[in-house]
């Protein structure tokens, strides 16, 4: 093998094709689009999930159930790994839960559940707790902080009149 014989056939930086440039470039006149049809005309474009006019699979699968688009997404935490993770007197927060990698995803509301044994006293803050969550953290000689999450628009709403009745 020649120093000369690494590369070759290796195109990092392949140059575009330019159609439509005339007989000379190869790609001249119809510009590879053919004759006639839909495909020639300009502003052609199909639907990304066309499939040669067979029914799409999109449209062929069944759909089930109800997606809410509006559901709030709750990231859910246990007390066992918060005993696992933190040592006595820490602060727990969604912050801390996430350089732990406890609660790594995109959450709206993080939610602390009662699975597990907790034996060191903790200042947990979430948005949420469990009955047997609450009740863990406090045998423990913890503390629950519970942060404001999402006003729901009813209360906006109720808000919003009692401002109103008030004036």
């Amino acid at each position: 093998m020649n120093l000369n014989d690494i590369h070759v056939g290796v195109h990092t930086n392949r140059k575009r094709r330019r159609i439509g440039r005339g007989p000379g470039s190869g790609r001249g006149k119809t510009s590879s689009r053919g004759h006639k049809g839909q495909r020639s005309r300009a502003g052609w474009s199909n639907p990304s999930v066309f499939q040669g006019g067979a029914m799409p699979l999109v449209r062929r699968v069944p759909k089930r159930g109800f997606n809410n688009k509006f559901a709030l997404k709750v990231a859910v935490v246990n007390i066992g790994d918060l005993e696992r993770v933190f040592s006595a007197g820490d602060e727990v927060t969604p912050e801390s839960l996430r350089e732990h990698s406890l609660a790594k995803e995109r959450f709206d509301v993080l939610k602390v559940l009662g699975d597990g044994e907790l034996s060191k006293n903790l200042k947990v803050s979430a948005h949420r707790f469990s009955k047997s969550a609450a009740d863990r953290i406090a045998q423990a000689g913890g503390e629950v902080i519970v942060l404001p999450g999402r006003t729901p628009v009813a209360e906006k709403k109720k808000a919003a009149a009692a401002a109103k009745t008030k004036k």
